[in-house]
């Protein structure tokens, strides 16, 4: 199946084809270093970051860019409330970032820039446009002029009243248009500045996304990513100056995530969403209900202290990304309690082979995918149809939705092959055992597409862990003896008692194991 994504742009799905063969290169929006990361700010880096796997996956060479934004109207006004400076308070928050993108296994992004050290590249852009006419100087502003770019609001799609109203752009009653949006601004005394043409000052929030990416990708990017409620007005005025700039066509292929919504609105996980409706009310409808700091969104941290980051990211994935993600602890809990199946066949797998799952070679091209052939060719034959829905499920717009639910049919598949060929007993064939070892390889294959099952979970091994763990085995002991007895109504007291403190057992050949459910 040809890889193809939905275009913002044109508000359909399309082959994906690059600029240069082979090659992608791809912009994702990052965040506004004010404050510590919040879980809105993880559903881009994760989205975007499955992308680039699944493209490397497909052959492709990826240079995947997320930008920092480290000066601006909020940093300045949140250090002056902090009393600190705003070179101090982005680097915390920066660090804050990066820290959860890594506690999110979010690990192919290439380049990180910053704006404050791109200022040079923002100056020569705006340059330009003043020299071609799209802009003007007042007074130690320069303001990009919309009525001289003949398609402004193309990919928004909006009219000229609408554009003239709501936007994010300073009160100035001498602009030329009431919709014309800042290049550069003036600085305050005490503010941030640097030397300019038009006096000091600092760049707008549009200009350095554009300036940033063509420096690092190119004057035509592949994928510019980001999420809904960046396409108007920031992504729209990207284009229209960009583009007035360098006469090209600036982004192949917007595409836009749903955004995390604190209500109960939301995407059915391992569903499609196609977007042909009215995106202007649907960004404003998900705007309205999104998870924000300024609504007093927890932290990542705080998020992480109750639930496994990777419990979180698979939840991230389990929608289309086009769709809004309802946000709930109950939502996040009841995606932990689904990958404790997963946890249970990798210690299955473990405990039969002798093997580190974690550590299994897998392929990091479809090319040369782990080999599916052989007997008995019936399994051989299910699993190669998993690996294809799941390969159709991704080249459909990235449908990671449904590449997960391939994932659950795949766990079953291999499940009921353990159950019946005996593989935790001695009497399993060595063929049998391969052909495990081969279907292993694949979930992990497939896992690493998606950034889950990348590395064991965390486990405390405090001294208060050692005691619980030898108070279960106790527990274990008696509940053993009372079935040893006849005594199953004892025994079934224990299991139901754990099962109240959400305590698992599961009974097997070799002994009874126990886990938090």
């Amino acid at each position: 199946m040809t890889l193809r994504v939905y275009n913002t742009l044109s508000r359909q799905k399309e082959d994906f084809q690059t600029v240069h063969p082979g090659r992608v290169g791809m912009y994702l929006c990052g965040p506004t270093v004010y404050k510590p990361a919040h879980i809105g700010h993880m559903v881009g880096p994760v989205i975007f970051d499955t992308i680039k796997r699944y493209l490397t996956y497909s052959g492709y060479d990826v240079t995947f860019v997320i930008n920092i934004t480290d000066v601006d109207d909020k940093l300045i006004n949140r250090a002056r409330e902090s009393n600190t400076t705003v070179e101090e308070l982005a680097r915390e928050m920066t660090q804050d970032y990066f820290d959860n993108l890594e506690t999110m296994c979010v690990e192919t992004v290439d380049h990180f820039p910053y704006a404050t050290e791109h200022i040079a590249e923002m100056q020569a852009m705006i340059g330009e446009l003043v020299d071609g006419g799209y802009a003007y100087p007042m007074d130690g502003d320069v303001y990009f002029e919309v009525t001289r770019d003949e398609d402004y609001g193309k990919l928004s799609r909006r009219n000229v009243e609408e554009m003239m109203a709501g936007t994010r752009v300073e009160a100035n009653e001498r602009k030329r248009n009431a919709a014309d949006f800042a290049l550069w601004k003036k600085s305050k005394p005490g503010e941030p500045a640097w030397d300019s043409p038009w006096g000091p000052g600092r760049p707008g929030w549009h200009i350095e996304c554009s300036a940033m990416s063509m420096k690092l990708l190119g004057e035509t990017i592949d994928i510019h990513g980001g999420g809904l409620d960046l396409m108007f007005p920031h992504h729209e005025n990207e284009l229209a100056q960009s583009e007035s700039c360098s006469g090209k066509p600036f982004t192949r292929y917007w595409l836009h995530n749903g955004l995390m919504q604190a209500g109960a609105a939301a995407g059915k996980v391992g569903g499609g969403h196609d977007r042909h409706g009215d995106t202007n009310r649907e960004q404003e409808s998900q705007e309205a209900n999104k998870i924000a700091g300024s609504k007093g969104a927890a932290s990542v941290k705080e998020l992480f202290a109750k639930h496994n980051p990777e419990t979180v990211r698979f939840f991230l994935l389990a929608t289309h990304y086009r769709s809004p993600i309802d946000f709930s602890d109950e939502r996040i809990e009841e995606t932990g309690k689904s990958l404790e199946g997963f946890y249970r066949l990798i210690e299955t797998y473990e405990r039969v082979s002798g093997d580190d799952f974690y550590s299994l070679n897998t392929a990091d091209n479809r090319e040369i995918s782990v080999g599916l052939t052989g007997e008995p060719a019936e399994f051989f034959g299910e699993l190669s149809q998993m690996r294809d829905r799941f390969l159709e499920n991704m080249d459909d717009d990235f449908n990671t939705g449904g590449a997960v639910g391939v994932l659950f049919d795949l766990r079953k598949c291999i499940n009921g092959y353990i159950n019946a060929n005996g593989l935790e007993s001695k009497e399993a064939s060595e063929s049998a055992a391969e052909a495990l070892q081969s279907a292993m390889v694949l979930l992990k294959e497939l896992a690493n597409i998606l950034g889950v099952f990348l590395k064991p979970i965390e486990k405390s091994t405090g001294e208060d862990d050692d005691f619980v763990d030898s108070l279960m085995q106790l527990i274990i002991e008696i509940r053993s003896c009372a079935r040893s007895t006849k005594n199953f109504d004892m025994a079934d007291r224990i299991r139901d008692g754990l099962d109240e403190l959400k305590v698992v057992l599961e009974d097997r050949p070799d002994g009874t194991l126990w886990r938090r459910g």
